[in-house]
């Protein structure tokens, strides 16, 4: 077979991956399922579909199309050819604006589409909790939903037109057409006319029709997938007395793959959705009581009605970003109704929202209802939607298992479903979860099994057949919008009959005879409880580590924590900065997904002494830029920093540590050396022909600028100033952390540290503190890193208070203190303290401006417009308020927060040659263009040294820290 795919290799345009790491990547999507496939694809035209179809025709295997690979069921698993269009199908080829149109290939990303329909009043309904990077193929083959479908509808409703690629190699647009148009495709000689008379065939008998209508579910069950949805065909005036036109894309929606390849794919679009909102937060002691209060508010027209549990509720609370989004809930509730009213005018949403609190108070036990409006609300439906990457926080092997998430039944039989479900979970002593669109009749419910036991995989099949049967009993839908799968599409013959089962087979015989499209779905499902992430009762590996994961129970269940909900997709126009390295070359293996499960296949299935001794881990880390983004806003809160320096200092324990690491790891040292002669060295440094050279010796990319060493050291400037005494007493003392960017390369920030705090009347005190350590956590040499942090922790311990916090300028630096140190250090107990009191120049200031201590008097009065771009690890650890607040101190001074996500640079990533490009790319993706685009008057800050660096060499604009700003604007 390899020589087989080398020959395909060649004839594709696009790339064509058949190594361990790629399939090893390509092994999982977001469901519990692993399947090893045999290739993956990244097609570039139609010409290359062509020819993978005829290769899988021709070589006995199939195709699985994947897009983000955000799918619960395991449709995107399979043993055969994963065909990712996510890289190159991403045109948005055609707008009719009269028709309220547009085409579009598979890849282009949802809220991608709607950014770009934004300026014709136009937008793409269907709303998943994945938006920001799911893709338009993956909705149409799920038939995707989300939280507006009680509104708009589901993505089947908006499916106009389907550009294919059958199992033949011919091209078929699928589109609505007439009775006489049906009835002429019928009588072709190829296979688009054997699919049409089949279908005919097949739907023809009013027996058949009225079977079909009596076992599919209830007709006003809108979030339905039942295997291939003939249910919607017979409404066609093709098979009843309708005027409805016949469109195979009702078929084709939902159908996971498995009939034909879409290419081109046309939507109906929606008028922009009412400009004025409020939404009413329904608090819950119970979630029977929440599920009562569904159909009365229901019987309003709400735009979204969508529910959480404490359960999710709860791992809100140790995910960073959702901290911040939870402010809005009180007490401590069981479950919340989030309802959301829209309309056109203030007048109009506030009268909505008059007549829904009155019913509410009268037919619901609500206990508190909150009023959301503007960011608020946004901030509520932001922590709704991280409600499945959050179930990965759950600490351990006990995790929330998809496999009865997706049940939906009619509203009316909401209720009663519900509390059916809930003694049948009893039943199973199960406490389930339960999130998501009430609204709709259908909530995410979930178990929580430990699927590495044999005894909960069986729990598991059982649970999902008992479920299927209650769902069965209420005439509802298994799926309501994640699709059958692998979790599911065995149930399908018992949910609608053998007969009506019978006929999806010979539909998907017609349309696929040799069953080259992602079998194993819909039609000859594989088994639900096989093929499953983790063999049932493995002995565990046993792995030691440097760094401490007791918190997650080691660092295979570190890595264990993605889900594979794909937060780390989401591309620069969406916010945040995860993940930088995708962002810039739109390759799966450059997401933080990518590694947390290339790590978790090598570490559970590696034979090697040292698991981590394993080429492809070196070559999936290579371009993390240990930007900390993943530890706060993956909703699984998987610390991929932390998880590449363990792995680098474990690999280095067998492959050595390169030269050109330790010159970078040593870079204090060197600077120090350097210093001792700082005019020779910045000569050096800023020869063409010299730089060239040790450019070149050292591996930096070409194009870089060496950072000149300053004149004097901080530690020289202050030892020849600490006796200079401030009339009037001090404020306060505070001590500031000399780092290593700060002593040797920016002492000029620092001495207007100094000069700024005398003359706010505080006293500084600097100790002969070592580095910070942060550039041996980042190149993995943790045993040296260990050792600094241990110095510092002693150094400081007795000295750093409430009273004597400890200040530092380097967010890189002085951050350690409040991260890694605090597993490093031996004493812990005294790390912890050090923490508690140490804090960024900016969060310094404005803690000192909130005491009073601050005065703006003591500033300029000068109009000035600043643009600030903040530190990754200040985003991640911290937050940039400190630093807008800051800067915005001074009366006139006005400040914007660049939404810039990484710079690129991450300390020596962006010098290194073989990283400048990508290095580059992130800078271009925001940072870059913003700061061109502002105008020269304008002054840009940024707090990272790494930052002002790249942006120095990527615009030719001197960057300034908030501290020289503010010593500029001292009066």
């Amino acid at each position: 077979m390899t020589k087989a795919l080398q020959t395909l290799e060649a004839q594709l345009d696009g790339e064509l991956y058949y190594d361990d790491l790629m399939k090893a990547l390509y092994a999982t999507d977001a469901s519990v399922y692993r399947m090893l496939p045999l290739a993956v694809a990244y097609p570039k035209s139609e010409k290359d579909i062509q020819a993978l179809i005829s290769f899988a025709s021709n070589n006995n295997t199939s195709l699985i199309p994947r897009t983000a690979g955000t799918s619960l069921a395991g449709q995107c698993v399979g043993p055969g050819i994963v065909v990712d269009v996510s890289k190159y199908f991403t045109k948005i080829l055609n707008i009719n604006e009269k028709e309220r149109t547009v085409t579009v290939q598979p890849g282009v990303v949802r809220d991608a589409l709607n950014n770009y329909l934004k300026p014709f009043g136009l937008f793409f309904s269907p709303n998943t909790s994945t938006s920001n990077r799911c893709m338009i193929g993956g909705m149409v083959g799920n038939n995707s939903s989300g939280s507006t479908s009680i509104k708009y509808g589901v993505t089947r409703d908006k499916v106009l037109a389907l550009k294919t690629i059958l199992s033949d190699g011919s091209t078929v647009l699928f589109e609505s057409i007439s009775k006489k148009e049906f009835l002429q495709k019928r009588h072709q000689k190829d296979k688009e006319g054997d699919i049409y008379k089949t279908i005919y065939e097949e739907l023809e008998s009013k027996e058949v029709q009225e079977r079909i209508i009596t076992t599919y579910p209830k007709p006003e069950i809108h979030r339905r997938n039942t295997g291939y949805a003939i249910d919607e065909l017979i409404k066609s005036e093709i098979f009843s007395e309708t005027e409805t036109s016949f469109n195979m894309c009702k078929l084709l929606a939902g159908s996971e793959g498995t009939l034909a390849f879409s290419t081109e794919i046309t939507l109906q679009l929606d008028v922009l959705s009412p400009t004025e909102s409020i939404m009413i937060a329904l608090h819950f002691t119970s979630i029977a009581d929440c599920m009562k209060a569904v159909v009365p508010v229901m019987k309003h027209d709400l735009y979204s009605c969508e529910m959480m549990d404490k359960t999710i509720l709860d791992l809100t609370k140790h995910n960073k970003t959702q901290q911040q989004n939870r402010q809005f809930i009180e007490g401590d509730p069981e479950a919340i109704l989030m309802c959301e009213v829209r309309a056109n005018s203030k007048t109009e949403v506030e009268e909505m929202t008059s007549y829904l609190l009155k019913d509410i108070e009268v037919q619901t036990k609500s206990y508190a209802n909150a009023l959301l409006y503007g960011d608020e609300m946004d901030k509520a439906i932001e922590l709704r939607k991280a409600g499945l990457g959050l179930l990965g926080n759950m600490v351990g092997d006990k995790k929330s298992a998809a496999c009865i998430e997706d049940t939906a039944v009619a509203l009316e039989d909401l209720d009663a479903y519900i509390s059916e479900f809930t003694k049948l979970m009893e039943g199973y002593d199960q406490k389930a979860i339960y999130y998501a669109h009430a609204g709709a009749g259908e909530l995410h419910l979930r178990p929580i099994l430990n699927l590495k036991l044999s005894d909960d995989v069986l729990l598991f099949r059982k649970i999902t057949t008992d479920v299927a049967h209650l769902v069965k009993k209420y005439n509802g839908a298994m799926s309501g919008e994640h699709g059958e799968g692998i979790v599911r599409g065995e149930f399908i013959p018992f949910m609608i009959g053998d007969e009506n089962y019978q006929i999806l087979k010979r539909i998907k015989t017609a349309f696929d005879p040799k069953g080259i499209f992602n079998p194993g779905k819909i039609v000859e499902a594989f088994p639900m409880d096989q093929s499953l992430r983790y063999v049932a009762d493995r002995k565990e590996p046993e792995i030691e580590t440097f760094l401490d994961f007791s918190e997650s129970q080691g660092i295979l269940r570190e890595a264990e924590k993605c889900n594979g909900s794909g937060d780390c997709r989401k591309l620069p126009e969406f916010g945040g900065t995860m993940c930088p390295s995708y962002r810039a070359t739109q390759n799966e293996k450059d997401t933080t997904r990518a590694r947390a499960n290339t790590l978790r296949e090598f570490l559970t299935n590696s034979e090697k002494p040292n698991r981590f001794n394993h080429e492809e881990l070196k070559e999936v880390f290579d371009l993390c830029l240990s930007c900390k983004a993943c530890a706060s806003e993956c909703p699984s809160s998987v610390d991929m920093a932390r998880l590449k320096a363990e792995f680098l200092y474990q690999y280095q324990k067998e492959n050595g540590i390169s030269w050109r690491t330790k010159l970078f790891v040593y870079n204090n040292a060197l600077n120090r050396f350097g210093s001792l002669s700082p005019r020779l060295t910045n000569f050096m440094f800023s020869n063409k022909t010299i730089a060239s050279g040790l450019k070149n010796i050292m591996q930096v990319a070409s194009e870089r600028t060496l950072p000149f060493i300053s004149p004097k050291s901080l530690s020289g400037v202050f030892k020849s100033i600490e006796n200079q005494s401030i009339e009037g007493g001090f404020v306060k003392s505070v001590y500031l952390f000399n780092d290593e960017f700060v002593n040797y390369l920016d002492t000029n920030i620092g001495v207007d540290f100094l000069e700024l705090m005398k003359r706010l009347n505080y006293q500084v005190i600097v100790l002969e503190n070592v580095e910070s350590g942060r550039s041996f956590l980042s190149k993995g040499l943790l045993e040296q890193a260990k050792k600094v942090a241990d110095i510092n922790v002693e150094l400081f311990k007795s000295k750093i208070s409430k009273e004597t916090p400890l200040v530092g300028i380097e967010p890189s630096a002085i951050l350690t203190f409040r991260d890694e140190y605090l597993t490093l250090a031996d004493d812990r107990e005294a790390a912890n303290s050090i923490a508690a009191n140490t804090f960024l120049f900016e969060e310094f200031f404005q803690n000192e401006i909130n005491l009073g201590n601050i005065k703006k008097e003591q500033f300029t009065q000068e109009p000035k417009t600043i643009k600030f771009h903040g530190h990754c690890h200040q985003k991640a650890l911290s937050h940039q308020k400190a630093s807008f607040d800051t800067l915005n101190f001074p009366k006139n001074y006005k400040v914007t927060l660049i939404p810039s996500g990484c710079c690129g640079m991450a300390g020596s990533f962006g010098y290194e040659k073989e990283h400048y490009e990508v290095s580059m790319n992130i800078g271009e993706q925001t940072l870059f263009p913003a700061i061109r685009n502002a105008s020269k008057d304008v002054i840009i800050a940024a707090n990272g040294t790494s930052c002002r660096h790249q942006i120095k060499d990527g615009t030719s604009v001197e960057a300034l820290h908030p501290i020289t700003i503010l010593r500029q604007a001292l009066i």
